[in-house]
């Protein structure tokens, strides 16, 4: 479905428009310059077919007759649907409190001094007025609770995708209700993941820029390590010679390492009384000189329009620079589908959906290791039509592997249904290398086993070690698999099965999880596995600790993922992360690094 092509140019000079950049993950994210690999004629021939008609780049992919999965919910298994449904329910719960938590942001009483003492926009005000719709993809919305400092109601700031002008957009938007804008440790980490995913994807990103800069009692947690607050600037500058548009909004204050956010950015809009930009504001100022200057005139949005130059566009008031910066993205050099086979996309969508209810997830997420859930039941609650077609059926059966469609979008599934055996692992490095060569997206839903397996014969010990290398041969594939991965949690996230199910280490586009998921280098009530005999003392603390310290909700407030999503988003989630990853087809202006952009 994603092919990879490459750009050249067609006599006369005119771009043809049919060639598109790869999605895939290359090490310089460059495209290689065909027309130096291919006769000139065959580039020319090539070029004058596709530029022939509009119609001849609205392809259709190869029809599809997957076999249909039949597979309604087991009267038999009532009762395990039951206890996974009321367990969902209780997550759900939790799920909705913390969701409430974090949309209060840093309380009334900030609110009241953010939108009435300093006449700013909230937050999601903010992004109502940048972005198409409501529509987005909000990563992370947990981060920050939890933390041995505090709670951080969503680190501080809000991260995500939504579409501006119809393009997909990393947002990276300062709340500044939290703290008054001040940027903890994991603020740090949240808005790096942020730039990370825009790199990945070849996203343009959007900065909203509102801090206080950072807090100085966690500096040494902030400031000086490879991944932490400069590599927001380095990143920014490795993004502009990749050619990823950046745009920045400086709709309060940016001060200290904050102000080089706007001053890097390719185009910057600036609000005028209530954007500043400065190193040391008015109070450093009079320390250090004795002189009185206000905010304005020592970095307001005049200033760094008309004498600076630091600032590209003048704003009035926040309404006028989200237009302005949707005007920006307007510019930007892509080619999006046509409004019909848009239309004609979303229609097949609907006449696709899957043959069960996605609310039956609810009852397929498990509760505990006991019961293993049927996992093409799962996968017949995802799929278009629920069809699947299943690779490699009867061999290593504990590892399910097939091809499917998710809203149009063809996919490799890779999914947990048991211990990952050397036969399984064997299957799933083939499968993983399968997909990459023919360019197709890896979907993992990952639910690992609860512990390793024991060596306790000279038989078992061979048994073990054929696993771990054929386990390590998956781990190969799936590290070195240049095609996109999505992985969803459903279950449990546990030790080197982890890593060859796309694990957060293994890089994956967006890691995901269930609210009933679990992620730590063993499950809760298996630390016998990794303590030695009669330590039930022991064993009873860590057991204890794993199951604090493994929830979705811990692990998301570290942001060891992308988000916390409910079952019954899944389809949506992926469909959403599927376009977003298509959309590098569109740009047209990556056929080879540049240096950097030099701003005045």
């Amino acid at each position: 479905m994603y092919r990879h092509m490459a750009r050249s140019v067609c006599s006369g000079g005119r771009v043809c428009s049919a060639y598109v950049p790869p999605y895939t993950q290359s090490s310089s994210w460059a495209l290689r310059n065909t027309t130096e690999e291919r006769p000139h004629s065959l580039v020319e021939q090539q070029c004058s077919i596709r530029c022939m008609s509009s119609a001849a780049r609205k392809r259709r992919a190869v029809r599809s007759a997957f076999p249909v999965l039949e597979k309604p919910l087991w009267p038999a298994l009532q009762h395990v649907y039951e206890a996974n449904l009321q367990n969902s329910n209780a997550c759900h719960k939790k799920y909705m409190e913390y969701r409430e938590q974090i949309s209060k942001g840093g309380g009334d009483h900030a609110i009241v001094r953010h939108t009435q003492r300093n006449k700013k926009l909230l937050v999601r005000d903010r992004l109502r007025l940048l972005l198409d719709d409501e529509d987005f993809l909000e990563l992370s919305p947990f981060a920050g609770l939890g933390l041995p400092y505090g709670d951080i109601p969503s680190a501080g700031c809000l991260t995500g995708i939504g579409r501006i002008n119809g393009l997909w957009c990393v947002f990276i938007a300062n709340d500044a209700t939290v703290k008054g804008g001040t940027a903890y440790p994991i603020t740090v980490k949240k808005q790096l993941r942020a730039q990370e995913v825009a790199i990945q994807n070849r996203l343009p990103c959007v900065y909203l820029v509102d801090s206080g800069g950072a807090f100085l009692p966690l500096q040494s947690e902030i400031f000086p390590d490879k991944n932490q607050g400069g590599r927001t600037f380095y990143n920014e500058a490795i993004m502009s010679a990749m050619k990823i548009p950046q745009v920045s909004v400086v709709c309060g204050s940016c001060t200290a390492g904050g102000a080089y956010i706007p001053t890097m950015a390719e185009e910057t809009v600036m609000v005028h009384k209530i954007g500043t930009i400065f190193l040391g504001g008015p109070p450093l100022v009079k320390a250090a000189t004795g002189e009185e200057v206000s905010p304005e005139d020592l970095g307001g949005a005049r200033l760094h329009a008309e004498v600076s130059g630091c600032v590209d566009h003048f704003a009035l008031d926040e309404k006028e620079a989200y237009e302005c910066t949707r005007n920006i993205i307007s510019t930007l050099n892509f080619e999006l589908p046509e409004e019909e086979e848009e239309e004609e996309t979303k229609k097949r969508r609907i006449e696709e959906e899957p043959l069960y209810s996605s609310e039956e997830l609810m009852m397929l997420a498990p509760k505990c290791y006991n019961h293993s859930p049927d996992v093409k039941t799962l996968i017949s609650r995802l799929t278009d039509g629920s069809r699947f077609q299943e690779f490699k059926a009867l061999f290593g059966t504990t590892l399910i592997t097939g091809f499917a469609k998710i809203h149009g979008h063809l996919v490799g599934i890779v999914v947990n249904n048991g211990e990952l055996s050397y036969k399984a692992a064997l299957k799933g490095s083939h499968f993983v290398q399968l997909c990459d060569h023919r360019d197709v997206p890896l979907i993992f839903l990952q639910n690992t086993a609860p512990e390793p397996a024991q060596t306790l014969s000279t038989t078992q010990a061979d048994m073990n070690s054929n696993r771990l290398k054929a386990q390590g041969s998956m781990m190969s594939a799936v590290a070195c698999a240049s095609v996109p991965k999505v992985t969803v949690v459903i279950g449990g996230c546990h030790g080197a099965d982890s890593y060859a199910m796309c694990g957060r280490a293994f890089s994956p586009n967006f890691l995901f999880l269930w609210p009933n998921a679990r992620v730590s280098v063993t499950a809760p009530g298996h630390a016998a596995s990794l303590l030695p005999p009669d330590s039930q003392l022991e064993e009873n603390k860590l057991n204890k600790r794993l199951k604090e310290e493994s929830s979705a909700f811990f692990s998301s407030g570290r942001l060891w993922d992308d988000g916390v999503i409910l079952p019954q988003d899944t389809r949506k989630v992926l469909s959403d992360c599927l376009d977003i990853i298509k959309q590098q087809r569109y740009q047209l202006s990556t056929e080879k690094v540049h240096s950097t952009l030099l701003r005045m």
